[in-house]
């Protein structure tokens, strides 16, 4: 595989793969600290970015290699004009491997055919987001461990979520999977996802306004934030964006071991309190994200250890 742009890019047995290089570089980091010297990840964002670039770059010079890009559009000649493939024909020949975000949709498809060396899919609109389904899974594995019979509730902005939209996808090749879908009626998830992998798959689901009604039911409960960026107008933004709050009293109705996710930033849809929790993974499933990462490089780069 040379590219990364959806999660179903990868099979099943390459997702165990690349969480068992993950553990192992969790637990024997020095075997890897020197694996991509000489290696240099560009780190394109057209997007803003916290945690996905950062842990991009930290997981690249944990393995001994060197990062260059930018952080925003606005640094980037995509302020004069430039089209991405211009832009990717010329860093490519700078870089050995690009991670790539980019507000919209397809963007990294365009990449990819304009490129000499791997782009990764750090995030296209509301579109995909596979390596942030890959920290998913990783925490998935680390804290539930397994991936089938699973009850997963997925909460908040279903529309606009490419973490969700791609986690459904990757958790659709799971047997026993079941959704809940909790949401406003405007940020229901989009009907092409729902068809491509849940209906078209035979998948047990329910659809619900009400988190108290069904988090009870639930094993893993993935919280998101509404997505301003994503609206045109904002008084409808400021109408949903606190549809669902994760509060210490909601979580007296859920079992004992649910596994509470979010790919962050966090606005106001999860209590401060609710860090304390036991069952809060949210900034371990941050920490993943790194070495998961660490282990893409090294598929990718073709690297072995």
């Amino acid at each position: 595989m040379k590219n990364l742009i959806n999660i179903l890019d990868l099979s099943v047995e390459e997702i165990d793969r690349l969480i068992a290089v993950a553990d192992d570089i969790m637990l024997s980091p020095d075997r890897y600290n020197e694996a991509c010297r000489h290696k240099i990840l560009a780190t394109l964002f057209f997007e803003p970015s916290t945690r996905t670039r950062l842990s991009f770059e930290s997981a690249m010079l944990s393995l001994g290699g060197n990062v260059l890009g930018f952080s925003e559009a606005a640094s980037s000649s995509a302020v004069k004009g430039e089209s991405i493939a211009d832009t990717i024909e010329v860093v490519s020949g700078y870089a050995d491997i690009i991670a790539m975000r980019h507000p919209k949709e397809g963007a990294p498809i365009v990449a990819s055919d304009h490129t000499t060396v791997p782009i990764i899919n750090a995030g296209d609109g509301g579109h995909y987001h596979p390596t942030q389904t890959l920290t998913d899974l990783m925490t998935i594995h680390h804290e539930m461990g397994r991936f089938d019979n699973l009850t997963v509730g997925m909460c908040g902005d279903l529309k606009f979520g490419r973490t969700v939209h791609s986690l459904i996808g990757a958790l659709s090749r799971y047997t026993g999977i079941k959704f809940v879908l909790i949401s406003p009626e405007e940020l229901k998830l989009p009907s092409f996802v729902k068809q491509k992998y849940i209906k078209n798959k035979g998948i047990e689901y329910k659809q619900s306004t009400s988190l108290d009604e069904v988090i009870g039911d639930l094993d893993i409960l993935y919280m998101t934030r509404v997505q301003k960026e994503r609206f045109f107008n904002e008084e409808e933004y400021l109408r949903l964006k606190d549809s669902y709050i994760l509060t210490e009293d909601k979580l007296s109705m859920a079992k004992s071991n649910m596994c509470i996710m979010h790919p962050l930033p966090r606005v106001n849809e999860i209590s401060t309190a609710v860090d304390r929790d036991p069952r809060a993974c949210y900034f371990k499933q941050a920490h993943y994200g790194k070495f998961i990462r660490m282990a893409l490089i090294l598929k990718l780069l073709e690297v072995e250890i």
